[in-house]
């Protein structure tokens, strides 16, 4: 599931909250857990171990007074000591101490934890244990003490009855003592416990707030590592106000903030695309008002260059009849005067050649789109250059695709652009070098390149190349790319150079399929 980026950053704080609050309440438990251990302490088992110490004391008190009474061997002291024993020390006491205890106990375990709920019950039976022992000491004693009171007491079975007395002291004695060692050893046992616990909460709590801080540090960092992004498209944002549309984010994700910038870097390739068209569209409006007054010259030149031009053209030839008919007294002299009349003739033409040029500037023709076997048309125009070609000691590799398809082209237009083509890349080899015509169908379009082993063109040069007016050769016009790039814009194609100074060029001409 994918999450939105502000749900992310609040369930990244939300983590930091919860781990603080379970630290709270981690504490508070163990103030709590640390409270009822004091209190089980203090208001229980020290209590109790006060109660034993009491009855300990008490029984210590009774020994003695048994000692006393069995160690005074006047009748009258030992019936005084006997009657104090019994109005300040009284058998019903212990038991009552006892009964105090054991309802001290059973308040301590309806109060303590689940632990100490089997030493309670021990202590429960203990106390009952003693309780029962000492009923059976105070009948036990009381007997001695009646025995001791007579006159005549009888010796054998005071000595007896002494002896199981002194035996149940010593007895209830060792148990009172246990009783006391017990509730002392819990007791110690739980301060200890207590403080070790105490001393795990506080490492437990120190090491849970600083893991919570570097959680909370961490969030803090995640987050800013999410919103990141923001400051680059900030910048990007920048970037496309001074003009500088080749501005890419790169932001991978799927958070609201990486849609937004590849929404971003795809409007910069859209502005960049647009400036580019804007500006090739630019170069066009140029080169069309550059066509546009080529037309408007051509059209004044021809006007008043074409009708002197055939005429002149004519008597020439009307001159050169009229010399073959004349008489000169050397043969040298009709020589000079038929290359004369020739030389008359070349400029003639060449210069209704130039102005023709200028006509097909001016006035292009529309283009009958017919299907063409555009190699059957590579090949007439090789074979009609082919001695020109030879003459130059340029050599022709033809690599047509044997499955080249129709296009649809003017035959004649496109026999003049293959002628231009053709002069160019011999006049870049003017010692001789070699001439790749290739064909290669493609999805849409049939390209066709004429690569040339020349001098190569600078990246200037390129750039100027299919302007009018523009040529690198004496004498040129400088328009026989331009019309063959007119030409081939007209049949929907299109015309673009490839070149590398000294390794020669190549054009390319893409034609669309028939």
């Amino acid at each position: 599931m994918k999450l939105s980026l502000a749900t992310r950053i609040f369930l990244g704080y939300a983590v930091v909250l919860v781990t603080f609050g379970l630290v709270s309440l981690f504490s508070v438990a163990e103030l709590h857990r640390n409270r009822l251990e004091i209190r089980l302490v203090s208001q229980g088992y020290l209590q109790l171990s006060q109660d034993a110490a009491e009855m300990e004391m008490n029984h210590a008190n009774q020994q003695k007074n048994t000692a006393r009474v069995l160690e005074e061997d006047s009748p009258e002291t030992r019936r005084a000591i006997i009657r104090l024993a019994r109005i300040y020390v009284p058998t019903t006491l212990m038991t009552q101490r006892l009964a105090n205890a054991r309802k001290r106990a059973e308040e301590v375990r309806a109060e303590a934890p689940a632990s100490e709920v089997p030493f309670i019950r021990e202590l429960e039976a203990r106390m009952v244990e003693l309780d029962s022992r000492y009923q059976e000491y105070g009948r036990a004693a009381e007997s001695v003490f009646s025995a001791l009171s007579t006159q005549s007491p009888d010796k054998l079975e005071v000595d007896r009855a002494t002896a199981d007395v002194l035996s149940m002291e010593d007895a209830i004695g060792r148990e009172l003592r246990l009783l006391r060692l017990a509730l002392s050893n819990r007791i110690r046992e739980r301060v200890d416990g207590a403080e070790e616990r105490e001393r795990q909460t506080g490492l437990a709590i120190i090491s849970l707030s600083v893991a919570a801080i570097l959680l909370g540090l961490g969030a803090t960092a995640w987050s800013a590592r999410t919103l990141r992004p923001v400051r680059t498209l900030i910048e990007g944002v920048s970037r496309i106000a001074r003009g500088d549309y080749n501005a890419q984010l790169g932001v991978r994700g799927d958070d609201e903030v990486a849609v937004l910038a590849r929404e971003f870097d795809q409007m910069a390739r859209s502005l960049q695309a647009r400036e580019a068209q804007l500006k090739a569209q630019a170069e066009a409006l140029m080169r069309a008002e550059q066509l546009a007054a080529v037309g408007r010259i051509s059209a004044q030149i021809v006007h008043e260059v074409r009708n002197p031009l055939s005429s002149i053209g004519l008597n020439v030839e009307l001159l050169q009849d009229a010399v073959e008919q004349a008489r000169f007294d050397s043969t040298e002299e009709a020589r000079e005067v038929n290359h004369l009349l020739s030389a008359v003739t070349h400029e003639v033409d060449r210069l209704a050649d130039v102005t023709e040029q200028y006509l097909r500037m001016a006035r292009p023709q529309r283009p009958d789109l017919d299907p063409r076997d555009v190699t059957a048309v590579l090949d007439g125009v090789l074979d009609f250059t082919r001695e020109e070609l030879e003459r130059a000691g340029v050599e022709v590799v033809r690599q047509f695709a044997p499955t080249t398809p129709a296009v649809l082209a003017d035959e004649g237009q496109l026999r003049q652009v293959f002628l231009n083509l053709l002069r160019n890349s011999r006049e870049a080899m003017p010692h001789g070098g070699q001439l790749t015509i290739a064909t290669r169908p493609l999805e849409q379009d049939v390209e066709v390149t004429v690569r040339d082993t020349g001098q190569g063109m600078t990246a200037e040069v390129r750039e100027h190349l299919f302007e009018p007016f523009f040529t690198t050769k004496e004498g040129g016009t400088g328009l026989g790319l331009a019309v063959s790039q007119q030409i081939l814009q007209a049949h929907g194609g299109s015309l673009s150079c490839q070149s590398i100074p000294g390794q020669g060029t190549a054009f390319v001409l893409r034609l669309p399929r028939a």
